[in-house]
């Protein structure tokens, strides 16, 4: 069964004629019957029957007919979704870290849908580990994520699109909760909450604690700030976070590294080198490159 076969279907069903449909669609006659007839062998049922020189559905051609309308719809419909794919629009499936939910995305989004040839596009938001976010994106789930770098990732595209601080929190009552700046050495006479081992930030922190050679007594692991800063002012210990929103509350004290020692963790917008990207999700990529420095400025600490 062909195309060609259902639209001449079509065709002759709508017109009750083979040979008036044979004109409209700009065919012969016997091409025309011969189609029908190749349709109907295949089917094992007969579709047309004549009345003089014109032709009515049989039963089954009548059941037929309305598959072949909703198959030639479905068509079209595609065909139009396809046409918005390759123009103004489609779907963006975008994975980001848990800090980057309350700011960072939706800034990005919504200065891209501004932009009049982008007002069409539909977005698709998962949140999730780093980790998580590069193996969406191998098994083709998400076309854009951002979070942070991950080692031996040949094929996936890392580009720097975000610098956070990493600050200092302690509980309200700290011994330390007085002093200006925190010295590091301090990370070892306390207790520490850390990010997850596995985890970018998880292992970003880590590599801080060996490059000043401190061995800090990691009691437990959380995957994000919000965990984290809840148990520093439930008084389980102290941590290294990043300066985000989470953080700035109450009960919980903030401070900077002495010593000039700036701890920044960076964020990375994440894509795959050899996959096809629709025109849309070309954009975005191009969006964000060009905008690196408003990015920064506008969403740093976000």
């Amino acid at each position: 069964m062909t195309m060609n076969q259902l639209i001449f279907f079509k065709e002759a069903a709508r017109l009750q004629h083979f040979n008036r449909a044979a004109e409209a669609l700009n065919i012969s006659e016997p091409s025309l019957s011969r189609s029908i007839s190749s349709l109907e062998h295949e089917l094992g049922v007969i579709l047309f029957e004549k009345k003089g020189r014109n032709v009515t559905l049989t039963k089954t051609g009548m059941v037929f007919s309305e598959h072949v309308d909703k198959i030639l719809e479905d068509i079209e419909i595609a065909k139009d979704k396809m046409r918005e794919y390759a123009t103004d629009g489609g779907h963006i499936d975008i994975a980001y870290v848990a800090p980057l939910a309350k700011k960072f995305i939706p800034g990005i989004v919504r200065n891209f849908l501004n932009y009049k040839e982008n007002r069409n596009v539909i977005f698709n938001f998962s949140q999730n580990t780093s980790i998580d976010n590069i193996a969406g994106l191998k098994k083709g789930l998400f076309d854009i994520a951002f979070g942070s770098y991950i080692e031996d990732e040949k094929d996936i595209c890392f580009v720097p699109v975000l610098e956070q601080e990493m600050v200092v929190i302690l509980p309200a009552d700290h011994p330390l909760a007085s002093v200006e700046e925190f010295n590091i050495n301090e990370f070892d006479n306390y207790p520490l909450l850390s990010y997850e081992s596995a985890s970018g930030l998880g292992k970003r922190t880590r590599k801080f604690f060996r490059t000043y050679d401190l061995h800090p007594n990691i009691i437990c692991e959380s995957p994000d700030e919000e965990g984290i800063s809840a148990l520093v002012a439930a008084g389980f210990g102290i941590a290294l976070v990043v300066n985000v929103d989470a953080i700035h509350r109450k009960d919980i004290i903030i401070k900077k590294i002495a010593d000039d020692i700036t701890v920044k963790h960076t964020v990375y917008m994440c894509y795959l080198k050899e996959k096809y990207q629709i025109p849309v999700v070309q954009r975005l990529i191009k969006f964000i490159e060009n905008k690196l420095d408003l990015i920064d400025k506008e969403m740093r600490g976000c």
